[in-house]
């Protein structure tokens, strides 16, 4: 099984002392989103967790106690470094914040279990082409050596973002190729590998790679293990990443993130986040009567003989 830390909000950021409690005491639960009264029990245990994957835009709440889960689990980080100030983002640190966090980052976990994402790139009158350029290749020249890769991904304009953020301003298919262009010369110049995510979008002739930034060779290269070659549907349209199962909730998260696809709104956020309990086995609230909690499916994707290992690394 694939445990995805970061898929619903940025528990790294936010949630640090209850997601170190609940590795801690060996299990969580996951409220469903669509069937609130249906919970999912995760053992958080080597045996039952293949890998543990972590996405944030700022880990430096959780940088001195990582170890933690480092010295026991296998891991990738994918860090969110894009372009925007904190008009689009407003509690996410600067750019060069980040990247001195990226490097703290690195020296505790390696390059290799790191993916820089430049991602949602998108427009408004204050972030155009040019400002995407110059800051993608500042950026670039930060970052190439101290990760595995960038993954990048335009915008998708959905109904909710057109009201959170009427700023924004449509790609036109030339201004996509324009950009996806610079991209790839840039990474090239700066010797970064360079991929799309969650788009069926062509661009290998400018030097980028497909979409899959969570694959079971990312993952497997990563951490020097082998998976077995798994048939799967991708996390959604466009998406070569292996399915992963997601703790956490939506709506939580206080970044405020204009472009968030896991908040309706910032005030909605603000609400939820008040309902944390850091001593429960779930993000928000406690368990209730009415909830039926059941076991979640933690099959293994990696080859026998690498999960036999496995079981005697880490056994008591």
């Amino acid at each position: 099984m694939i445990l995805n830390t970061g898929a619903r909000t940025d528990t790294v950021q936010y949630f640090t002392p209850w997601l170190l409690k609940r590795f801690e005491e060996g299990y969580v639960l996951s409220r469903n989103p669509l069937f609130p009264n249906k919970v999912t029990r995760y053992e958080l245990t080597p045996d039952k967790v293949d890998v543990v994957v972590f996405c944030s835009k700022n880990y430096r709440p959780i940088l001195p106690y990582l170890h933690k889960i480092t010295s026991r689990f296998r891991t990738y980080f994918h860090y969110t470094i894009t372009a925007y100030g904190k008009d689009i983002e407003p509690g996410v640190p600067s750019i060069d914040e980040s990247i001195e966090t990226l490097y703290e980052l690195e020296r505790i976990v390696g390059k290799e279990r790191i993916c820089w994402r430049y991602d949602p790139v998108l427009l408004t009158p204050n972030y155009t082409v040019e400002t995407h350029r110059k800051t993608f290749e500042y950026m670039a020249g930060k970052i190439s050596g101290h990760v595995d890769r960038c993954t990048f991904s335009f915008v998708e304009i959905y109904n909710k973002l057109r009201y959170n953020m009427p700023e924004l301003i449509p790609f036109t298919q030339d201004e996509m190729h324009e950009i996806a262009g610079f991209i790839g010369s840039i990474s090239q110049r700066h010797g970064l590998w360079v991929q799309t995510c969650g788009t069926r979008e062509d661009y290998s002739r400018f030097g980028i790679h497909k979409s899959g930034c969570m694959t079971l060779k990312i993952l497997g290269d990563a951490n020097g293990v082998e998976f077995r070659d798994l048939k799967h549907r991708g996390i959604r349209n466009g998406c070569g990443c292996m399915e992963a199962r997601s703790i956490g909730d939506y709506d939580t998260c206080i970044n405020g993130c204009k472009y968030c696809y896991a908040n309706k709104n910032p005030q909605k956020a603000r609400e939820n986040f008040k309902l944390h309990n850091p001593d429960s086995p779930l993000l928000l609230g406690n368990l209730k009567e009415e909830d039926e909690v059941v076991a979640g499916n933690q099959e293994s994707y990696l080859k026998r003989q690498v999960q036999d290992v496995t079981l005697d690394l880490f056994a008591p």
